[in-house]
């Protein structure tokens, strides 16, 4: 029986966190046995933010994807590719643009709240404004079943969904509209306690050695009002503790450390040694799958390129279908 198709992806701007790791990579690593799981490295989506310096894109790509290796995810379960490497992804977008009403992309909530939380940039480009729909496109393209989101992310699957709705109803394509697979994502804020970016230098990454997190981990916000030890302090929003619940699996250990915490009979150096202690054996594991697929010269590259020849083949597939709807074929 024909697996259902999964996609998701990923923009090349910066290092992996361990926030893409339990808000994706975990998940995508489970679904990979069940779905026929494609993940897209989405380069044209990172143009739209960081469109004034590309220098970095190509670097960060390939070092990401050793990221998802380190993860777990196999490229021999799952398909990994770059949405450049697939130019129909934009032949389609460019056909999206044709059907879509500008005022659906306005009320996208992430619009105006990136143009606040990037003022440092000018996003006023219609590359910017049209990202949803190239996700549309991205999600179109591969009749995608279903499409792993947190709750933040529905409003553009649903945006994806009104738009292939809306181009069938033109043009009988036949384009599935996918469904969200909700996922139960975290929401961990950055070691500053703001919200975790890689633009704030706030967070703890995949490929980050053992020192670094120790580091990293003693650096972390706590709470303010606890000058000593022996002050009973709190437990609930303090980041320390958010990230214990998330990384250490020892319960009884985290339940210990929360009733010291509380009592004011634990002091931070405690919690905060476990804590890495936690973090670096997690983090293990995927570091020395990385090391192993960056080990082996053009590895990565190489299954990049298979992945996107691959993900060719099925777009080449969906454009011939999409162009005989459009009455565009010659």
């Amino acid at each position: 029986m024909t697996k259902q198709r999964v996609l998701s992806g990923m923009r090349p701007t910066g290092k992996l966190h361990v926030g893409h790791l339990v808000g994706a990579l975990q998940n995508w690593v489970a679904l990979q046995a069940k779905y026929d799981s494609f993940h897209c490295v989405v380069d044209w989506h990172a143009l739209t933010t960081h469109y004034a310096d590309t220098s970095e894109i190509v670097a960060n790509t390939f070092d990401n994807v050793a990221d998802w290796i380190g993860a777990g995810l196999d490229p021999e379960k799952s398909t990994f590719f770059i949405q450049s490497l697939v130019p129909e992804h934009a032949e389609l977008y460019l056909l999206f643009q044709m059907v879509t009403p500008i005022p659906w992309l306005e009320r996208v909530p992430t619009y105006k709240e990136q143009i606040q939380q990037m003022s440092d940039r000018d996003l006023s480009s219609i590359g910017f404004l049209g990202y949803p729909l190239l996700q549309a496109a991205d999600i179109a393209m591969y009749d995608a079943h279903w499409v792993p989101v947190g709750d933040d992310q529905v409003p553009h699957l649903e945006l994806t969904r009104e738009v292939v709705r809306r181009f069938n109803n033109f043009y009988p394509a036949n384009l599935v509209e996918p469904q969200a697979l909700l996922t139960a994502t975290p929401r961990l804020p950055g070691i500053d306690c703001r919200k975790m970016s890689k633009s704030y230098d706030n967070t703890i990454n995949l490929s980050d050695d053992v020192k670094t997190v120790q580091n990293k981990v003693r650096q972390m916000y706590t709470d303010p009002k606890r000058v000593r030890a022996d002050i009973p302090g709190t437990v609930e929003g303090n980041p320390v503790f958010m990230y214990h619940d998330a990384f250490n699996p020892n319960t009884a250990e985290v339940e210990d450390l929360k009733a010291r915490y509380r009592a004011g009979k634990v002091g931070d150096v405690e919690v905060k040694t476990k804590l890495a202690a936690a973090i670096n054996t997690l983090l293990e594991p995927i570091r020395e799958r990385r090391e192993q697929a960056l080990a082996r010269p053009g590895y990565v590259r190489e299954v990049l390129m298979e992945g996107s020849n691959k993900a060719r083949v099925v777009a080449h597939h969906t454009m011939a279908r999409v162009r005989e709807a459009v009455k565009l074929k010659y």
